[in-house]
């Protein structure tokens, strides 16, 4: 059993920064897919950015890329997501999320099995 638990989220100007950070327990990381999605109200769990185990491949939503940054320390079984120049759309709780299946594509929620609780990132204009 993989326990997540995200933090970092916040309310910030348009053009800020941001650091979320995913903490798992119960089990390490070193070997899983990780993911970020986020969701907005009324709309679908989008993806952001995943990773691979060793963290050399890492993967971006067309919407985030050049913004955000995922990355990992297995050793401290911690995924992280920076996030610069931050705009309104970006408003969404946020989840991370450990690949389970591959049947389908990282990019697709259905993928993930373990999710953490989220946490909410809020962007003014």
């Amino acid at each position: 059993q993989v326990h997540l638990v995200e933090s970092g989220g916040g309310l910030v100007q348009a053009g800020g920064s941001l650091r979320l950070s995913c903490v798992a327990s119960g089990r390490t990381l070193s070997n899983s897919f990780m993911g970020w999605f986020r969701q907005a109200p009324g709309k679908d769990r989008e993806f952001v950015a995943a990773i691979i185990w060793s963290g050399s491949s890492t993967y971006y939503a067309d919407s985030v890329k050049g913004r955000f940054t995922i990355s990992r320390d297995n050793a401290k079984t911690t995924v992280y997501l920076q996030m610069n120049s931050l705009k309104p759309e970006d408003t969404a709780v946020y989840y991370c999320g450990r690949r389970q299946y591959y049947s389908g594509h990282y990019y697709t929620s259905s993928e993930y099995a373990y999710w953490g609780q989220g946490t909410q990132v809020t962007v003014s204009s």
